[in-house]
C-alpha cells in the first residue's frame, strides 16, 4: 500500500477496497498477485469495519421530549441491526 493505515481515511480505504474487488473479479491477475490483493483487501475491510464501529458508538439520536431536543446514545438493539454470522 502506498499510504500507511494511519493516514488512510475511511473513504480512501473503501475506494481502494472497491478497486481491489474489481481487479479480482476481472480474473486477469496471477495467483500470487491475487493473494496479495486479497490480503490487502482483508486489511482494508478490517480498517473500514473498525472505523464504522467507532462512528456507530459516537452516534447520538436527537429526540424531541417536552418540546426540547435531547441527545440519547444510539441503541443498536433498537435499530434492528444484527451482526452477520461468519
Amino acid at each position: 500500500m502506498t499510504e500507511t493505515m494511519a493516514k488512510k481515511t475511511f473513504e480512501s480505504a473503501l475506494n481502494r477496497l472497491e478497486e481491489i474487488t474489481r481487479e479480482l473479479e476481472e480474473g486477469d491477475l496471477s495467483l500470487e498477485n491475487s493473494l496479495k490483493k486479497f490480503d490487502e483487501g482483508i486489511t482494508l475491510a478490517d480498517y473500514c469495519n473498525t472505523k464504522l464501529t467507532e462512528a456507530k458508538t459516537k452516534v447520538d439520536i436527537l429526540l424531541k421530549k417536552n418540546g426540547k431536543l435531547t441527545a440519547e446514545p444510539f441503541d443498536e438493539a433498537e435499530s434492528g441491526d444484527t451482526e452477520i454470522p461468519e
